[in-house]
């Protein structure tokens, strides 16, 4: 016959505190877990809302692309943030860590600057609503049409239909013209009459140029009609105003309508426009000569 003893070996101090431990490191890594993914959740619920604002006033705006970079780039920041404060919590040092990733940061950094800086000028001239696709735009010495703006640059076509890419960069630092977003244009046109125009008709020539802009509808009614100066070989009656639309297209045509009905009405009126001439005089001098 067989005893068998029932012994059973009393947990030890020390088993009691690894126990404790484990305990305590599943409890908070299970604390972080669920803090950082009801971080995403509140990120991700932003980004919608965002995203959906952007498209409300502009349904395709290039910043929608940079929005996925950001959200991942906030994300990834969070993480190392958790990550850092979870090893400091259980005894760890992060020191070591944190100055790996600066100088590692330094190195990329030096590495990808041009690369950074292209990313933050795409984002401030989408922010700051510089410009958009489809504006025309003067940047720097470049001037056309604004076909499309991604992280590294922007692409410009010329009037020469040339496609031009500025670094994003440069175009956050340049002095920046946007054209298409002019509210009115300015008209300033000066009308050359000749020398041998009478008193009643250099009047007549003014009050053309004052009823043919009121008759137009797309020339704004305040505007200024008087002699400017005297030129070489003219009179000149100087008119300054401003067309309604912004479009440049809609200005060249406008200008266009003006110049024509001015034109016309002058001719009807016999008021003569003037070109460079010169008129030259001879004097005659008799001289006498005394013995």
């Amino acid at each position: 016959m067989f005893v068998y003893n029932d012994y059973r070996e009393k947990p030890t101090g020390e088993y009691l505190k690894m126990h404790r431990w484990d305990t305590n490191f599943i409890m908070i890594l299970v604390l972080n877990v669920i803090f950082i993914i009801i971080l995403f959740k509140i990120i991700d619920f932003a980004d919608r809302k965002i995203k959906n604002q952007i498209k409300l006033s502009e349904s395709n705006s290039p910043l929608l692309r940079f929005m996925p970079v950001v959200m991942k780039l906030v994300k990834a920041v969070l993480i190392f943030l958790a990550l850092t404060g979870f090893l400091q919590s259980q005894g760890y040092s992060v020191s070591s860590i944190l100055t790996g990733f600066g100088i590692g940061g330094i190195a990329v950094g030096m590495a990808a600057k041009d690369a950074l800086a292209n990313f933050f000028g795409s984002f401030e001239i989408l922010s700051d609503h510089v410009y958009k696709i489809g504006d025309y735009v003067k940047v720097n010495d470049v001037e056309g049409w604004v076909e499309d703006i991604t992280i590294r640059s922007t692409k410009i076509r010329d009037l020469d239909n040339f496609l031009i890419n500025v670094p994003n960069n440069l175009a956050a630092n340049a002095i920046i013209t946007n054209v298409s977003r002019a509210k009115k244009r300015f008209l300033n046109i000066t009308f050359g009459v000749t020398y041998s125009t009478d008193n009643e008709k250099l009047k007549l020539a003014q009050q053309i140029l004052r009823d043919t802009a009121i008759e137009h509808k797309e020339i704004n009614n305040e505007f200024t009609i008087a002699i400017h100066n005297l030129g070489d070989s003219s009179i000149n009656i100087r008119f300054r105003g401003y067309v309604k639309s912004g479009s440049y297209d809609k200005f060249l045509r406008v200008r266009g309508e003006f110049y024509q009905t001015v034109i016309e009405k002058f001719r009807a009126a016999n008021i003569d426009f003037a070109f460079p001439s010169r008129s030259i005089y001879i004097e005659s001098d008799n001289t006498k000569i005394e013995n």
